[in-house]
């Protein structure tokens, strides 16, 4: 008589045992007690949804909406946190600092006021952080730049104030980068230029300073940046030749700001650029021919200068509007 592979009772068993083991898993103590202070402090929109004591879930419970968790060991963990356009009103939650395995924290379109605590360096497994569209204020805490795994910071739409922290140089994961819309002054360190991945770099509608020259005064500097968004500033100065050396740029946006001298026909060598906007500042002399050779450059914006008769706009104009929504993954 044929026996059944001796195998399979065994292996079921460590299935079903497995899966009794981790339906019986405990939340963390700690992510517990930072959810339930989190749930103390928030609106009747989120409370509603958040039944229970545990946020993961407590078998007859599911677990809070906007809540994800992962089984660590003999425990669940909070790795997600979005609460976002939901009208939360307040200081930042500085509990959510204590949910150390945070890989996302999405609190956009909000209310939320005041600082961003320098407690927020705590959550070194954080990859995504995304605050805009809120009412923050002061300045950006240079702590951010401890979270070594973060790839998109999205701080726009605040009323942060002061310099860009150069500790954000120290993100070696980063990959966009959202400051527009805030209070920004001074000049963008040229540090970040040494971030080898990032991809998007939008400080548009501040009140920052300085030139491009300073900026990519790092030798090899901005190696993977495709989009660059100075837009509405007050930097001066020209179009460096050294620009040219950004060999992945594909828009440059610097309307509105205070910038002058001529364009360098280098400029028009790299090799995917796009989208170029100058309008509104101070340039002067020719367009060269190069430009308008280009087999890839959709949109040229010069209107607002001191062109010399005859040089003319590339594409069809429109306002360029680009979505957060479209880099976030």
């Amino acid at each position: 008589m044929a026996r059944a592979p001796f195998t399979s009772f065994p292996f079921v068993l460590i299935i079903l045992l497995s899966i009794v083991h981790l339906s019986h898993c405990k939340t963390l103590k700690r992510d517990v007690k930072a959810l339930n202070e989190i749930k103390a402090s928030l609106g009747w929109r989120v409370v509603y949804a958040w039944v229970g004591d545990d946020p993961c879930g407590d078998g007859d419970l599911p677990p809070w909406s906007g809540v994800t968790c992962s089984t660590v060991g003999d425990y669940r963990v909070v790795t997600e946190l979005e609460v976002y356009a939901v009208s939360i009103v307040g200081p930042f939650p500085t509990a959510v600092t204590s949910l150390l395995d945070l890989t996302r924290l999405d609190l956009h379109n909000n209310k939320l006021t005041g600082p961003i605590p320098p407690q927020i360096g705590r959550l070194k497994r954080l990859k995504i952080l995304n605050l805009r569209w809120n009412k923050l204020q002061d300045a950006i805490p240079p702590e951010i730049g401890e979270l070594k795994s973060l790839t998109h910071l999205y701080l726009s739409f605040n009323n942060f104030k002061g310099e860009i922290p150069k500790e954000l140089a120290n993100l070696p994961d980063l990959r966009y980068l959202y400051l527009h819309e805030n209070r920004l002054a001074g000049r963008i360190p040229p540090e970040l230029g040494t971030l080898q991945n990032l991809r998007h770099l939008d400080a548009g509608n501040n009140h920052l300073v300085g030139t491009i020259r300073e900026l990519i005064r790092i030798e090899g500097c901005f190696p993977a940046l495709r989009n660059l968004y100075l837009n509405n500033n007050y930097f001066t100065g020209g179009i460096p030749a050294q620009l040219a050396n950004l060999t992945s740029l594909e828009i440059l946006y610097l309307s509105y700001n205070k910038m002058s001298g001529v364009i360098p026909s280098t400029v028009a060598h790299i090799p995917k650029l796009t989208y170029l906007y100058l309008d509104h500042n101070q340039f002067s002399g020719r367009i060269p021919e190069p430009f308008y050779k280009h087999p890839f450059l959709k949109e040229m914006y010069i209107e607002g200068n001191a062109f010399r008769p005859g040089v003319n706009p590339i594409g069809f104009h429109k306002v360029l509007e680009v979505s957060d929504g479209d880099f976030l993954v």
